[in-house]
């Protein structure tokens, strides 16, 4: 990765633009003048000290935007930081990430939402705070919510939490819609739940792993969304990985309830069988489901009943994974394979179009955050992603920036990579 400042203007020459804002691909050059757009037009001729770069055979979308990034800072420094997420996630297409609250200090206070943005000021990506629902993230006291929305989060979240009071998530849900943001309810039921370790079916039952049934997570989604529908509030549902849910959301949004939902790619190119081998690189929250589950979310992102691909990164040291099943941590990274499983997954077989996939990276998550998405034309800043479509490479340790390495995908194969990314007035070679 190769990240240099653009010093003047930079014209990128002969790319294919993918506009979700108007619908529209188009041949065109785009003018970079440091910071923001100049010019989108064919056949730009520059200024003589303008540096030039030909991407014939490339696409341009807007920065990708991930709503359920995992930074770990503070408090978890030997996993990730705000730096090193940040270069993860240009590596992936990424100029925009929302970072989830579970950290030491949790993200329940106005010091920690101010140095998350004081950090990030430098960084070469945009980062906004989700806040908890509740102090440290315990369940039992709302934070003070209208205070944080105002100094600057987006969302509320008690992350792998699942708040379980249904009069909390009341007060929540009413206080969030007095700050215009959306409640992120981590959806499971942990009395359901029990001690499971992953999906309950044919494949929990031949291994021996103790189930966690799909019920316990359409149970707390049918409860959010009625709580969401009775008070006119926003709710979002995170990595839907089942069925029934997936058919719930459909049904609510046709009735009109402020639901939106997101679909990470370890749930839309894995299920349980996965876990045959024993790989705790599979072990999840929610976890692999089956093949039916997994095809059900790939319907939900065709028909938009799923709004968002979310990467649900989440960074573990090593000592974490490599343990028996049911000590490991759950959770993979995920920024850097984003894209490219969802190019291979569901673009190249046909599941969904390149536009939908740029929709599904880009606006859509965007709006669901509230996350103002610069459009591209000029005047507008500098926001891109560059890629090949088609390239075909093999995924390796290499190609990792984060600081931490679980993920089960290392030497698969993938079609479409991310070849540059601008954001924030650099030019960054992946």
């Amino acid at each position: 990765m190769e990240i240099k400042p653009i010093d003047g203007q930079l014209l990128l020459k002969n790319g294919v633009l993918l506009d979700p804002f108007l619908d529209q691909e188009t041949a065109t050059d785009i003018l970079i003048d440091h910071h923001r757009i100049r010019q989108i037009d064919k056949q730009i001729t520059p200024a003589s000290e303008a540096t030039v770069i030909d991407i014939k055979g490339l696409k341009i979308a807007p920065g990708f935007v991930d709503l359920h990034t995992h930074l770990r800072e503070p408090g978890y420094e030997e996993r990730e930081t705000l730096e090193t997420g940040s270069r993860a996630a240009l590596a992936g297409g990424f100029t925009q990430l929302c970072c989830m609250p579970n950290t030491d200090p949790a993200i329940d206070n106005l010091e920690t939402i101010k140095y998350i943005y004081r950090r990030a000021e430098t960084l070469p990506v945009h980062i906004y705070p989700i806040a908890a629902i509740t102090k440290n993230r315990q369940g039992e006291e709302l934070t003070e919510m209208a205070e944080l929305a105002e100094a600057g989060a987006v969302a509320f979240s008690d992350d792998g939490n699942s708040l379980q009071n249904p009069l909390l998530m009341r007060y929540a849900l009413e206080y969030a819609k007095i700050a215009n943001r959306p409640i992120i309810n981590h959806a499971e039921d942990i009395f359901l739940r029990n001690d499971g370790l992953m999906n309950e079916g044919p494949v929990s039952t031949r291994l021996g792993l103790s189930p966690n049934p799909v019920v316990a997570e359409e149970l707390m989604v049918y409860r959010d969304i009625r709580l969401a529908q009775w008070l006119d509030a926003r709710v979002h549902i995170p990595h839907v990985s089942s069925a029934g849910s997936v058919e719930m959301i459909r049904r609510a949004k046709s009735a009109g309830v402020r639901v939106t939902a997101e679909a990470t790619p370890h749930h839309f190119s894995l299920t349980d069988e996965y876990l045959s081998g024993f790989d705790t690189n599979g072990k999840m929250a929610p976890p692999l489901r089956s093949e039916s589950d997994r095809l059900a979310v790939i319907a939900g992102l065709k028909d938009g009943t799923i709004d968002a691909i979310a990467t649900d990164h989440a960074p573990h040291p090593v000592e974490t994974k490599e343990t028996s099943f049911d000590m490991a941590a759950s959770g993979i990274i995920g920024l850097e394979t984003a894209f490219c499983l969802a190019m291979t997954c569901l673009v190249h077989k046909n599941h969904l179009t390149l536009m939908d996939l740029v929709r599904l990276l880009t606006t859509q998550p965007a709006a669901a955050m509230g996350i103002p998405l610069p459009e591209l034309k000029p005047g507008e800043p500098a926001n891109l992603t560059v890629f090949d479509p088609d390239e075909w490479w093999v995924f390796s340790r290499k190609d990792i920036y984060s600081k931490s390495q679980n993920t089960p995908f290392i030497g698969w194969e993938f079609t479409g990579r991310i070849k540059a990314v601008i954001s924030r007035g650099q030019f960054i070679a992946i």
